[in-house]
């Protein structure tokens, strides 16, 4: 697959560095500091110990770059790549300080957003039949929001919104505080302007039914059983799009694409994914 682009440093710049700070505290590497004699250079080797997806290199090198751009980084495989237990992902050469420094933070970065896009691209293997795609939500770690969702398009997927301000979501508190779908799809309209998507949470037909006349960019059918999304989809009938979430698990998914859905969301790609195991060595 072609990944993404790298993160601006402007992005990775405060996340990375915080990641630096609370690792090297008020002073710095104590035992690099007590055991490894300045001017010592070393070459060593960041390695995957279990099968998965590549991702969060990008986060890695600037957290190198932050400790001694004079390390040299040589990437053997960019993120979106498989990985098998041994495989080589780089190496790096220079001040032994400098990298013992970044180890644990690099492969921090590395092993969090590797396991994200690995369970993503489970996700997508399983409905690679259909037409429907992976999205991930805003249950996101706070502050790593944009790694992980980069991870989650290294996995295959694509996102949901970014954060409030990039579209308008009307969920059921919305529009329980606001009276109705059709006052709340009226008011959106009203204010979005030409550029913002509005989509729409139902739960169930009538909804649904209420809904689809004021013409929302998307529907989000939430928490229904297969037959009934069925029926959903049948009924938006291309008029917009259909989008479910839910409870979505890898059990699950294969079933909801096959209703014929266009998105389906899924927030345990980045709330629930497990670390993947890498690890950096010396030869």
């Amino acid at each position: 697959m072609i990944a993404p682009p790298a993160l601006p440093d402007l992005l990775l710049d405060p996340i990375v560095r915080l990641a630096l700070s609370e690792d090297l505290g008020r002073a710095g590497d104590l035992t690099t500091d007590a055991t490894i004699a300045p001017g010592t250079r070393i070459e060593a080797h960041i390695a995957a110990r279990k099968p998965g997806r590549l991702a969060g290199m990008d986060a890695a090198a600037y957290a190198l770059k932050l400790i001694d751009a004079s390390v040299e980084l040589d990437q053997h495989l960019g993120d979106g790549a498989e990985l098998s237990p041994g495989s080589k992902i780089a190496t790096l050469s220079g001040s032994a300080r400098s990298i013992l420094m970044a180890e644990r933070t690099m492969l921090n970065f590395i092993g969090r957003l590797s396991g994200v896009a690995t369970l993503t691209a489970r996700f997508v293997a399983e409905i690679a039949h259909t037409n429907a795609t992976i999205v991930c939500t805003r249950k996101t770690t706070p502050g790593h929001r944009a790694v992980e969702k980069r991870a989650v398009r290294c996995g295959g997927g694509t996102s949901h919104r970014y954060g409030l301000d990039d579209a308008i979501l009307i969920k059921d508190n919305h529009i329980a505080a606001c009276g109705s779908i059709t006052e709340a799809l009226k008011r959106a309209h009203a204010y979005a302007g030409h550029l913002r998507m509005i989509e729409i949470e139902v739960d169930n037909l009538d909804q649904l039914e209420e809904a689809l006349p004021l013409k929302p960019h998307a529907v989000l059918l939430d928490n229904m059983d297969n037959e009934t999304l069925r029926r959903a989809v049948s009924m938006i009938d291309g008029v917009c799009k259909a989008e479910a979430s839910g409870g979505v698990n890898l059990d699950t998914v294969k079933g909801i694409a096959e209703t014929g859905v266009d998105y389906i969301s899924v927030g345990a790609l980045t709330h629930s994914a497990s670390n993947l195991d890498v690890g950096l060595d010396l030869p």
